[in-house]
């Protein structure tokens, strides 16, 4: 008898999006976590969530949070509508300016860093002069809540805010009004300039849309790629790459051409983001009350991990000798090498079908390994075992096939052996499949898939053949000359007959 071959697993790339050096820059960071008063945190130290620093004056949530750019003093909005002014060596109060009436969510300091500006819930946008902690104006030009806030940092005199009247305004300090208005046609949740300052992002519902300001705030392009709305928005220092946040979960990145480059993950709804500088760090703030922060890995942290992971002793004891290269002269003895069977081979090779199915579907290999699953299928097929295997299942087991198929019956690479698999189910267990109302429902949504798959696979079956058409006649026809000798030579002949 033969020896036993084991089962033979194919790999099949997945199709998607092709591995660019922007996506392989963005997969290098790495997730830490940390629970968040307004807390300070240090990235560079050893334990870089430990929090430094904190300010405890508020009597309500505190908001918007920022530096001045020489990063010693920091200003923050509150519920109760004050602003507060912090030293960050002495935590102190500094300045305290009063003025709204309801709830000041977004403050900044203008670039010259003796004016803070601040939006607030009662529809004013006011500016406040540092050292005096005096108001210098009052800008009404809003309609809702003002939600967002973006400082020049080229002309201390600019900036522009966002409202939840779905518009973005420009605002010049000379003239004390607005100079650019643009129609977000959603809430606005967030404003950004570029650091050139021609282009400026806005986002809120599920778009995103950047303006070109030296064309007097013309769309550039609008995306919407998030599923919910889109809360932040910042740039990255190497590339200038936007990335966005929205409650759906998920911070896009997007590449120069604005297609999006890449995609984190977060375990809940994120409300605000921030990239350090040179891109070393992402810190993204959600709605559980955690903020998340990613730092990059660099190629010397690489090196460092694998060269921890060196192998021991054992290892070098096993290997020992297979290098070996004999002489011309030395009588080889050659020493069978044992096979090592994997827990579905060892059931293939006893027989056992139905049992070696059951371990395919175990659930770490059918949801991270599917082409082992279908591997087995394969060979069950191949050996024409299928339906003896797939018969005489129970509600579990059963369930466990009737969702494989629902999530991978529709991948191209897995289509073809799992719609047998959807045929012999629908065949051993349509007369039985009322008895368990969970197995009734997944059959009969696996059978709405299938007669939804069929009409696709039709209905491109007839593009195909109009397409087919279309290309034969818009193929330029070569003509053929005739075989037809010449009149004068037609002549000839005719006489000389």
């Amino acid at each position: 008898m033969a020896s036993f071959k084991p089962t033979k697993v194919q790999f099949l790339p997945k199709l998607g999006e092709k591995v660019t050096e922007e996506t392989l820059y963005w997969k290098n960071y790495k997730t830490c976590t940390c629970f968040c008063e307004i807390h300070l945190y240090f990235p560079l130290e050893l334990n870089p969530f430990q929090n430094c620093c904190y300010f405890t004056r508020f009597r309500d949530t505190a908001y918007g949070g920022r530096f001045r750019g020489d990063g010693k003093l920091l200003v923050a909005g509150s519920e109760e509508g004050l602003i507060r002014l912090f030293d960050i060596s002495g935590r102190v109060a500094l300045r305290q300016f009063k003025g709204h009436s309801k709830a000041v969510h977004m403050t900044s300091f203008l670039s010259d860093g003796f004016r803070v500006v601040s939006g607030s819930d009662d529809l004013s946008c006011r500016v406040w002069d540092v050292p005096s902690a005096v108001e210098l104006s009052s800008l009404t030009q809003h309609t809702d809540y003002i939600r967002a806030l973006a400082p020049s940092k080229l002309n201390p005199d600019l900036f522009v805010t966002g409202s939840y009247d779905h518009t973005v305004k420009v605002f010049d300090m000379r003239s004390g009004s607005s100079v650019m208005t643009m129609q977000h046609g959603h809430p606005v949740e967030c404003v950004l300039l570029y650091p050139s300052e021609v282009l400026l992002v806005s986002t809120g519902g599920r778009y995103v849309k950047v303006w070109d300001l030296l064309k007097g705030g013309q769309e550039l392009v609008s995306l919407k790629n998030h599923h919910k709305t889109v809360t932040c928005a910042c740039v990255s220092s190497v590339g200038n790459k936007l990335l966005t946040g929205s409650l759906d979960r998920h911070v896009k990145v997007y590449n120069s051409s604005y297609k999006v480059a890449h995609n984190f993950d977060c375990d809940a709804s994120i409300l605000s983001m921030a990239i350090a500088p040179d891109d070393e760090a992402l810190a993204v703030g959600m709605t559980n009350g955690v903020l998340s922060v990613r730092h990059r890995r660099h190629q010397k942290d690489k090196e460092t991990l694998t060269s921890r992971r060196r192998r021991g002793p054992s290892y070098q004891v096993f290997v020992k000798g297979k290098n070996f290269a004999p002489r011309q002269d030395d009588f080889l003895v050659s020493k069978p090498v044992k096979q090592y069977l994997r827990k579905y081979d060892k059931q293939l090779k006893s027989f056992e079908v139905s049992k070696a199915l059951d371990t395919a579907l175990q659930t770490w290999t059918r949801t991270s390994k599917p082409d082992v699953t279908v591997a087995v299928i394969i060979e069950l097929n191949r050996r024409g075992t299928l339906k003896n295997a797939l018969a005489g299942r129970n509600e579990e087991s059963l369930t466990k096939i009737l969702n494989f198929l629902l999530k991978h019956i529709f991948d191209p690479r897995f289509s073809r052996p799992l719609l047998m698999v959807g045929d012999i189910v629908l065949d051993l267990y349509q007369q039985v499949f009322h008895e368990s109302p969970v197995v009734e429902r997944l059959l009969q949504r696996l059978m709405e898939v299938l007669g939804r798959e069929a009409e696709l696979q039709q209905e491109l079956l007839q593009v195909l053949g109009i397409l087919d058409t279309l290309f034969t006649s818009l193929t330029p026809r070569k003509e053929v000359a005739a075989l037809a000798a010449p009149p004068v030579a037609q002549e000839s002949q005719l006489q000389a007959a």
